[in-house]
């Protein structure tokens, strides 16, 4: 069995750093949820100027987390974007843990991850009553605290991610075979980390 494509590891601080204005990790979201875009569609759904949301889609190109979609553009006046990988990224704050400098770049970023996942998630709240009922049965939310050591959290987290690829590639195949009806962006957050109450 061929193995499956991994999320890339960012081990420079520099590409990272790319993602400790707001605004980008909102762009970036948004072309990985709706697959490509112009800076101008991006623009409206930001509430910023086009050429500010170019300057950071140029950013973020620098840096390898976009492309230009070259097969969308129709006449070549507006740039298409796309994310540079369908399998998305990662990081592990240990490979920063040898600089203060890195470390706190590196805590930022994950900060500001944290705040758009929040901020989405109120934003669901906020507006849950136009989802109607089989949305709101279907969406969740769960907390479980469990006593476990560090080798069984990372076993954990494994499953999940083993667990959240086989829904990608599910949706994925469906979606390719033209099943669309009904589908919108589902976005789950799961979070395991240690803490002393």
């Amino acid at each position: 069995m061929p193995q499956k494509p991994e999320p890339e590891r960012i081990t420079d601080v520099e590409r990272l750093r790319a993602f400790m204005n707001p605004l980008r990790m909102q762009l970036y979201r948004l072309l990985y949820a709706s697959g490509s875009a112009t800076a101008s569609q991006l623009a409206e759904h930001v509430e910023k100027t086009p050429s500010l949301v170019s300057y950071h889609l140029r950013k973020l190109a620098e840096n390898g987390f976009v492309t230009e979609a070259d097969d969308r553009s129709d006449d070549g006046r507006e740039r298409w974007w796309q994310v540079a990988s369908e399998e998305g990224w990662g990081f592990r704050e240990s490979d920063f843990a040898d600089s203060p400098e890195e470390s706190a770049a590196v805590g930022a970023v994950a900060r500001g991850i944290f705040d758009t996942r929040v901020a989405q998630f109120r934003a669901y709240l906020d507006g849950k009553s136009a989802w109607g009922q089989t949305w709101t049965d279907a969406a969740f939310s769960s907390e479980w605290l469990l006593d476990m050591t560090p080798t069984e959290l990372a076993e954990m987290g494994e499953e999940l991610q083993a667990l959240s690829r086989r829904w990608r590639e599910r949706v994925a195949a469906a979606k390719a075979s033209g099943d669309t009806t009904g589908r919108e962006h589902v976005s789950v957050h799961l979070y395991g980390f240690p803490f002393r109450p």
